[in-house]
């Protein structure tokens, strides 16, 4: 049976053994122009008179030719042998990069040897171990998010699917029909909040530059997104606490609208029925502190930095509705405002801080 070597190994192969060939020619050049060097000083030493050795110059010269001869053949062995040491860590480079391409990030370099701590070495290993583990972790995050995704997507479609199915019946009651019209209404714009939020998400990752700045009034806005949310915080029961007055700001009030929309509704998501959605807002002279706060379950510390990242979902036990898209949205719109984002928690209180330049131009 004939073994089948794919044909890019082939050309890779192929192309190692000609960089090895180069190395080596480089090494054993060199060499050469060393020894025809040596010869060239001992022949003129000799024939001025300058080195005293007792042989004719013919004998010399057939001396010198054959021990050239010989140290050629040596020097072209040591060379080609001596040019391949160079190219084990970049062998074992490409290799490792091979495997990535390949789909396997849990490759990783792990070099060997007297030049193992050299700090060059340590800084390519290092380098190369990082971008396969947030390769890896990436991969991971986006296998989970298409699972999670998928679940999320599939329970209101069979929910708007079951209640319409239900609408058709003719022994409905008025009171039973306006509440099935209300779930399906309801299930309808949680698919169009999950649709909007990876449309954002997508829309905003290529955006560089920050367009459509304005001066526009940061507490009124808060306040209506606020109202555009009040079923879900009525529906808990959740009683507001604003602390803020009438504060101007430039900046894009499109995607500004976004963060507080995510904050706030995550906010509400996590809170405890019956408990306190805090809005503060502090004006540090050119930098505003947006807080907006939540009673109940807490972010454990070790999975805090995890939250603003892509597909992320705290919950994963999927209780709660949410893609982990959300936070991720915030935290590159604030970014793109010059701004930055974080959490803090108590024992009872989870709070989202946002930290905005008043104007763009600072």
């Amino acid at each position: 049976m004939k073994l089948h070597i794919p044909k890019r190994k082939k050309r890779s192969r192929r192309h190692r053994f000609t960089l090895t060939l180069l190395f080596s020619g480089i090494t054993f050049l060199l060499l050469l122009v060393t020894l025809v060097i040596v010869d060239s000083l001992t022949l003129l030493l000799v024939h001025y008179g300058i080195m005293d050795i007792d042989v004719s110059i013919p004998s010399l010269a057939r001396i010198v030719s054959d021990t050239a001869l010989f140290s050629l053949g040596v020097g072209f062995i040591i060379a080609f042998y001596a040019g391949r040491l160079p190219l084990v860590p970049i062998n074992r480079v490409i290799n490792a990069l091979n495997e990535l391409a390949d789909g396997n990030y849990s490759a990783r370099l792990k070099f060997k040897g007297p030049f193992a701590k050299t700090p060059t070495i340590v800084e390519l290993s290092d380098s190369f171990n990082r971008m396969a583990e947030e390769l890896e972790h990436t991969e991971m995050l986006q296998v989970d998010f298409v699972n999670n995704f998928s679940h999320e997507f599939k329970t209101p479609i069979v929910s708007i699917a079951g209640f319409a199915k239900l609408l058709k019946t003719d022994d409905l009651t008025e009171e039973q029909r306006r509440e099935y019209v209300g779930i399906i209404e309801e299930e309808s714009l949680r698919l169009s909040q999950m649709a909007t939020n990876v449309l954002n998400l997508t829309k905003i990752e290529n955006q560089s530059i920050l367009t459509n700045v304005t001066s526009f009034n940061l507490s009124e806005q808060i306040r209506n997104c606020l109202l555009l949310l009040e079923d879900k915080w009525e529906r808990k029961h959740m009683e507001l606490d604003l602390d803020f007055d009438e504060l101007q700001i430039e900046a894009n009030e499109e995607l500004l609208k976004q963060v507080w929309i995510n904050l706030v509704d995550n906010a509400i998501k996590f809170a405890n029925e019956y408990g306190t959605l805090g809005i503060k807002i502090t004006n540090y002279g050119r930098v505003y502190s947006v807080e907006v706060r939540n009673t109940g379950s807490t972010i454990p510390r070790e999975n805090q930095d995890k939250i603003f990242n892509k597909f992320y979902q705290g919950d994963e036990s999927h209780a709660s509705f949410g893609n982990g898209i959300g936070l991720a949205v915030v935290k590159k719109i604030v970014e793109m405002h010059h701004g930055v984002v974080f959490v803090s928690c108590t024992e009872d209180s989870t709070t989202l801080t946002v930290e905005l330049p008043k104007t763009q131009g600072q």
